[in-house]
């Protein structure tokens, strides 16, 4: 989370080589944090929320930057915040009509968060003209994985909400 302020800022700046280290170290580190996390039992709701939301401070800050300067599609950078403002929204929700609210990761939401990691990693690449995978193959993936997995969680979590207003 510390690295979000500083990464938007050289993404300001366009200082393409610096953004895309300072990217690479928060992703790693997010990585190394994990399986920390996972191998030795460090593992708490407060710490599994903020990772989450440290996680998509990230992502919709580069998204929306890189949107703004021109050298991402807006309507991806929308897209990628649409679906987080539908989670966020339905976990609000959830903990206002329902309760406690134990956050769940899907498969197709990782995959989700994998492509985005990707497509920002292609984009900067190019833009600090390094051998890149280009970074249009990556647009439709993100966009169909955005809107694939922001319909998983709303089925999920209103089927979810319906047995638990039942049960109650």
């Amino acid at each position: 989370m510390a690295l979000v302020a500083p990464i938007c800022g050289i993404l300001l700046q366009r200082n393409w080589p610096a953004a895309l280290t300072l990217v690479a170290v928060a992703g790693i580190s997010d990585g190394v944090d994990g399986f920390l996390a996972r191998r030795y039992g460090w593992q708490s709701r407060l710490g599994g929320m903020l990772d989450a939301v440290a996680d998509k401070l990230l992502l919709i800050s580069c998204f929306v930057i890189l949107a703004w300067l021109r050298e991402t599609p807006i309507w991806l950078a929308l897209v990628v915040c649409g679906r987080d403002l539908v989670i966020a929204s339905g976990a609000l929700l959830w903990r206002l009509l329902i309760g406690r609210i134990d956050p769940q990761q899907s498969l197709l939401s990782k995959a989700c968060t994998l492509m985005q990691i990707a497509y920002l990693l292609a984009v900067l690449l190019t833009l600090a003209q390094w051998p890149s995978p280009p970074a249009p193959a990556f647009i439709w993936p993100v966009a169909g994985l955005c809107v694939a997995s922001g319909l998983d969680y709303v089925l999920r979590w209103s089927r979810r909400a319906w047995h638990a207003r039942r049960t109650s």
